[in-house]
Formats: C-alpha cells, sequence, structure tokens
C-alpha cells in the first residue's frame, strides 16, 4: 500500500508542475499540451486513489 501510495503522491505533484507549466507557457500548444497533462495525471491519480480505497 505504501508505494501504491507513493505513486499517488507522485502523480499529484507532477500534476501541480504540469499545471503550473501551462499557466506560464507563452506558446499556445504548449499551454494546450500541458493543461492536457495535468488533466490527466490528475485522472490517473484519482483512480489510483480509488482502487487505494477499494482494497482497504
Amino acid at each position: 500500500m505504501k508505494d501504491m501510495q507513493a505513486h499517488l503522491e507522485k502523480l499529484r505533484v507532477e500534476a501541480e508542475e504540469c499545471e503550473l507549466i501551462s499557466r506560464l507557457a507563452t506558446n499556445k500548444a504548449k499551454k494546450e499540451l500541458f493543461a492536457k497533462l495535468a488533466a490527466h495525471h490528475r485522472t490517473l491519480a484519482d483512480e489510483v486513489e480509488r482502487t487505494m480505497k477499494e482494497v482497504r
């Protein structure tokens, strides 16, 4: 379970970093790409969290 928690935290941090890059990007394509990556990482984190709750 600790490894899943570590992955969950990593995904949340990566989502935040992508969101920050998206906000700071001046290029529209990069802004959109990093926004999509942030959303994807959040979705993955939500799935990991949901799985952890089911395993308990």
